[in-house]
């Protein structure tokens, strides 16, 4: 366990703004990462090997993309006992995002708001980074996962959308376990609607046709997974589970292990949080209130896509219980983020414990 409890860090972090103490924490894991003071925030890795998407995943609980943009901390990360990290949103170019303050803290709800944007350093620094992990060569027998994922640049035209795709899927490619393609960030003007049915099918028709060239170049094929919104109505959710299915199942519906489905990102949705302070400001709203939306969104999924296509839970997963409530509902592997920042690196232990006892 680590020897610098988080409840003890916590409420010094808590006293500063939210993007600050965000850029302090992953500082202080850049800096600490390669060094003997990674026991101050280790947590021990929970064995639970799984396979999904052609993957075998050293346990089921990862961390959701958002946190670490640049992929500055892979290592440091790795050693809080997650299964898989996945890191990004990389765009193709940095970006500064979106004006300041852009986050926000609701305690009372255990949640957030961001409207970062897509900050990011671009695809040349984030691929230096992900270059310069050792995970692969130190984490024993079953290495940790990477995903990275990949995003549209703010200055893009939304009818250019898929170029930008394209180039962020060149890049990541050859060092990439899985790759992300993210549709579904609030705080990206017109993203969203890459959801829609013509616009999905031609974008992940564009992405599957470059995938297959990309395997031919560099002798591997990884898949993609699509991460969607929780603010979508049963129709929609048929819709995008059907245009998975054209892309990542075979003829008799078996999942092919070409592609998956990472449920979900941030809601536009304040029902939860009225009344709170920072409530209304503009963004996603991460954290518990999601919890319930996630997973009637994996529920209906798995209902749609059958029992063998991979679906990643993530949103609201705060406690264990939380965090085995996602494989109940159908997915088969779990990501956290906000329960990261109110909990602490245990609560990664405790949700790949409470899984592993749970059985899949």
């Amino acid at each position: 366990m680590s020897l610098l409890p988080y409840a003890a860090a916590r409420p010094f972090l808590f006293g500063m703004d939210p993007e600050a103490a965000h850029d302090l924490t992953l500082h202080g894991l850049a800096r600490l990462q390669h060094s003997p003071l990674t026991c101050l925030y280790s947590e021990p890795r929970i064995e639970d090997p799984c396979k999904v998407a052609g993957i075998v995943f050293p346990n089921r609980v990862g961390l959701a993309a958002g946190l670490d943009k640049n992929a500055r901390c892979i290592d440091g990360l790795a050693a809080m006992g997650f299964g898989f990290v996945e890191v990004g949103t990389v765009t193709p170019l940095g970006q500064s995002g979106n004006p300041k303050p852009r986050m926000f803290r609701l305690p009372r709800a255990n949640a957030l708001i961001n409207r970062l944007g897509f900050n990011n350093d671009g695809l040349d620094a984030f691929l230096a980074n992900v270059q310069r992990a050792r995970f692969r060569s130190e984490s024993g027998a079953t290495p940790m996962v990477l995903g990275l994922n990949i995003g549209k640049n703010a200055s893009t035209p939304i009818e250019r959308a898929t170029d930008d795709y394209l180039t962020c899927l060149d890049g990541v490619y050859p060092h990439a376990d899985y790759v992300t393609v993210n549709i579904s960030s609030p705080n990206t003007q017109n993203l969203r609607s890459l959801q829609s049915d013509q616009a999905l099918d031609a974008l992940l028709g564009a992405v599957a046709e470059r995938r297959e060239l990309l395997a031919q170049r560099h002798g591997r094929r990884i898949p993609v997974f699509l991460k969607i919104a929780p603010d979508l109505d049963s129709t929609q959710i048929e819709i995008i589970a059907a245009t998975l299915m054209r892309y990542g199942a075979d003829s008799q519906g078996r999942a092919n292990d070409a592609m998956g489905v990472i449920a979900t990102n941030t809601t536009l949705s304040r029902e939860a949080v009225k009344g709170m302070e920072h409530a209304g400001e503009a963004g996603g709203l991460s954290g518990a209130p999601v919890l319930q939306m996630s997973n009637q969104v994996i529920r209906q999924l798995r209902a749609c896509l059958g029992r063998s296509f991979p679906i990643i839970g993530v949103g609201g997963v705060l406690s264990a219980a939380d965090a085995v409530s996602k494989i109940q509902s159908g997915a088969n592997l779990v990501q956290i983020y906000t329960g990261l920042i109110y909990k602490g690196p245990n609560l990664v232990w405790q949700s790949a414990r409470a899984i592993q006892a749970h059985g899949s």
